[in-house]
């Protein structure tokens, strides 16, 4: 692989109520590419998405070994600043959560809250993420309205929005066209294509053609371990684990 790792994942171990979730996770993400994790319910790929961010120091009862490296930086280390850390994040859950606010406000919020203030500053962080995700053709006449309104596409678009304006390195997606009709999840999936020219993305999918469609390269999990990893094309078509070829098959659900 050509691409800078911007993540890299060594010996990895993550235990929730004493069970073991993810086991000795070894895996480096290649920067500017979409890679996509699959895998069966239950299998571990949504904690190995959290583990990027720390999104499981929310969780009670964890147990982190092994580290996380983003730009070389150990985000797990002792001292390591999470708020830092998550800033280099942008999150798209499975249903869109904008803010109780206008939908202006909800692009607006994470650069104030990092100390933006000038108004003509805001505007251009604005437009231009409402732009970057095809949104300010749609609402340019009702910026002051409340997000709320939009239609349940158009909030997950404007949640993308949101987290690109804090200007972060990786983009983070769980199943986020999972409560989408397909013409918002085409538009989502146009959105993921398009970015990573700008960013890394790295999506959890239990959909095998999504995966195929849009990601560069495939992590294939299952009971807590990555069985495979590697392009796309290589691993639904043409892959060297036994476990992969029943997983894409229908066998392994």
């Amino acid at each position: 692989m050509t691409q800078h790792p911007l993540i890299r994942v060594r010996d990895l171990n993550v235990h929730i109520d004493g069970q073991h979730i993810l086991k000795n996770i070894n895996i480096s993400i290649p920067d500017k590419s979409v890679t996509s994790i699959i895998g069966p319910s239950g299998c571990g790929k949504t904690t190995l998405l959290k583990t990027f961010n720390r999104l499981l120091d929310d969780t009670a009862n964890v147990t982190v070994s092994g580290s996380v490296l983003v730009d070389d930086e150990d985000i797990y280390a002792p001292h390591a600043e999470v708020t830092h850390i998550r800033k280099k994040m942008g999150l798209l859950s499975q249903r869109p959560y904008p803010l109780p606010m206008s939908i202006y406000d909800n692009v607006a919020y994470g650069p104030r809250i990092h100390g933006i203030r000038d108004k003509s500053t805001l505007d251009s962080i604005v437009e231009k993420q409402l732009k970057d995700t095809g949104l300010w053709d749609e609402v340019k006449e009702r910026l002051h309205g409340p997000a709320n309104k939009l239609s349940i596409g158009q909030q997950q678009r404007l949640c993308l929005a949101r987290g690109l304006a804090v200007q972060p390195e990786i983009i983070l997606g769980d199943e986020s066209t999972s409560a989408l009709d397909p013409v918002s999840t085409h538009t989502i999936e146009d959105l993921f294509v398009r970015l990573k020219e700008q960013y890394t993305i790295v999506l959890v999918t239990h959909i095998l053609r999504q995966a195929r469609r849009i990601s560069d390269y495939i992590i294939f999990v299952y009971m807590g371990e990555i069985v495979e990893f590697g392009p796309t094309e290589e691993v639904l078509l043409h892959p060297k684990e036994e476990l992969t070829r029943q997983y894409v098959k229908g066998f392994i659900s």
